[in-house]
């Protein structure tokens, strides 16, 4: 069990939304090194990103299609809640420009199982509103 406060957490998830929609390669790089364990998982819609390479591949591939397009932001719904060394919470992907009023294009339930040192071991995302194609 990871003894995970609070303030630990809040910055845990603002770091994991703003990691989606950092434009830097080498900064995106840090970030995921800062918040994944080097043998982290991500588990995503059939598909799976083990270490820290794969995971940058796909966190880059992500901003390059919705955020670095220009198209979305990425946001957390606040609805975080923790349990021992599980963090669970929504993430989204939000019009650019205010459009719809703020509305989510997509969102997950995102639930992180944290390591001992705080670190990401696995990373689960669960479609909660698929993108509709435009």
């Amino acid at each position: 069990m990871t003894n995970t406060t609070e303030p630990d957490v809040d910055v845990i998830v603002r770091s994991y939304v703003a990691v989606w929609s950092e434009p830097d390669p080498e900064a995106r790089r840090r970030a995921v090194a800062g918040l994944w364990a080097p043998d982290g998982v991500e588990f995503v819609e059939g598909a799976r990103f083990r270490g820290h390479e794969e995971l940058d591949a796909r966190i880059t591939e992500a901003y390059e299609q919705f955020v670095g397009s220009g198209d979305y932001i990425v946001t957390a719904a606040g609805d975080t809640a923790v349990h021992d060394d599980i963090v669970t919470f929504t993430v989204q992907l939000v019009p650019a420009g205010g459009a719809r009023d703020g509305e989510a294009a997509w969102a997950a339930r995102v639930f992180l199982l944290l390591g001992g040192d705080g670190l990401i071991r696995e990373d689960y995302h669960l479609t909660v509103k698929p993108l509709v194609s435009q």
